[in-house]
């Protein structure tokens, strides 16, 4: 288990919480979900989990699109 710095908290727009926080030694980022939304439905946001910071944010994926 390493020290990490507290760098602040965002509320996503499916309700879950996260925080951001910075490791002392290597100076990496990590986000955790601190609280799961109560109408949330990814899987991918656990409490007490650590996320990929581009699956933070939900997101239209551009491939939902048809392309004509």
């Amino acid at each position: 288990m390493s020290l990490v710095r507290l760098l602040g908290f965002q509320t996503l727009s499916c309700g879950c919480v996260t925080g951001k926080y910075r490791e002392v030694a290597t100076s990496r980022e990590v986000t955790y979900v601190e609280e799961k939304g109560p109408t949330c439905s990814l899987h991918g946001h656990r409490s007490n989990h650590a996320v990929a910071p581009e699956r933070t944010f939900t997101r239209v994926s551009a491939l939902a699109f048809k392309a004509s």
